[in-house]
């Protein structure tokens, strides 16, 4: 039989490669709230774990795989052609030119250590959740979304903080990660009931609530969807 289209789920992925695209960009502010000193990307990036989360919770596993590695390669490409763009000479009028260049120019190390941390994080992210439904019969949603999340976030933080600032005394480095994450995680925590509350409509506009029995977790499965 073939599958129902969903504008929804297209929708969320849509977004969910908006806000990785954007993070990195936004990562090239650092921004001081009480006096903590954070990537601007914080205020985007946990939306990407929370539409991760409703993704995984509505359409299962398998789907959530397809939209990580989606997102993935549209952030290459758009890392890409920034770096193309950086390279090729700026016309003599516009004076753009430096700020243009700060904005898209990543070090390669940085880049890399971002996508590759996304993808851990992303992926570890979506497969707790699935399992814990699994086990759980579908309950503790808010729970299960904030553990998922932990162990995601964690494990992005611990990837890209050590690659992207080699270097920095272990010291500083651990409280980096430590404020990034708890930030994170308390982000997701102040907004839960609004994403209870999305994928509760979600699920009964789209009669879909997928339980993953039975399927393959490799992260490499990409067409396997």
């Amino acid at each position: 039989m073939k599958e129902k289209f969903s504008a929804t789920f297209l929708l969320m992925a849509v977004l969910f490669t908006v806000c990785l695209i954007t993070s990195n960009l936004f990562a090239t502010k650092v921004i001081s709230l009480w006096g903590i000193n954070l990537p601007g990307a914080v205020i985007i990036f946990p939306l990407s774990y929370i539409l991760n989360d409703c993704i995984s919770e509505v359409w299962g596993y398998k789907k959530a795989r397809f939209v990580i590695w989606t997102a993935f390669f549209m952030n290459f490409l758009v890392v890409i052609l920034g770096q193309l763009l950086v390279w090729l000479p700026a016309a003599s009028f516009w004076n753009g030119a430096e700020h243009f260049d700060f904005m898209f120019n990543m070090a390669p190390r940085v880049a890399a250590a971002s996508l590759l941390a996304f993808l851990a994080g992303s992926h570890l992210n979506s497969l707790v959740l699935s399992k814990m439904k699994v086990a759980d019969k579908g309950r503790r949603f808010g729970v299960r979304a904030i553990l998922s999340s932990l162990a995601g976030e964690l494990l992005d933080s611990l990837i890209f903080m050590p690659i992207a600032f080699w270097g920095t005394p272990l010291k500083t480095l651990a409280s980096m990660m430590l404020a990034q994450v708890t930030f994170k995680v308390c982000y997701e925590i102040i907004i839960l009931p609004v994403t209870s509350l999305v994928v509760r409509k979600v699920k009964a506009a789209e009669q879909v609530d997928t339980y993953d029995t039975n399927i393959s977790y490799n992260p490499f499965k990409i067409g396997d969807i």
